[in-house]
């Protein structure tokens, strides 16, 4: 049980703070705190695609003429890294429209909480 442990204490630790934003989004009242429990697990599984495109001692993918092509184990796969630039894009504008979105619901009816502002709605 400890070597499942230590060979994926990462993916748990992923895990744990995809749970921790799931919890923020899910349970939490106030609109920030559900922003920032959205941007955790963005950021969560933006680490672990990132994590799981990892290889030990593997080299960028550039012919090495050094390495040759007879392995290609001995090369990262750029796919996940590329995606993942592009998450982090996503997640950025999700941000800050989110931001801006809370901005004008704070100035329009005074508050973030979600029961009185759906009160205030009504």
């Amino acid at each position: 049980m400890l070597e499942l442990i230590e060979g994926y204490y990462a993916y748990f630790f992923l895990i744990l703070l995809f749970l921790i934003g799931l919890y923020g989004m899910m349970i939490k009242r106030n609109l920030m705190k559900k922003i920032f429990g959205m941007s955790i697990v963005q950021t969560s599984v933006i680490l672990f695609w990132i994590t799981s495109a990892f290889k030990e001692n593997a080299t960028v993918t550039v012919f090495d003429p050094g390495i040759g092509l007879e392995n290609p184990d001995l090369y990262l796969n750029p796919l996940p890294h590329t995606l993942m630039l592009t998450a982090i894009v996503v997640a950025v504008v999700t941000l800050g429209v989110s931001f801006a979105l809370i901005i004008a619901i704070y100035r329009n009816y005074g508050t973030l909480d979600e029961p009185r502002l759906l009160e205030r709605t009504r």
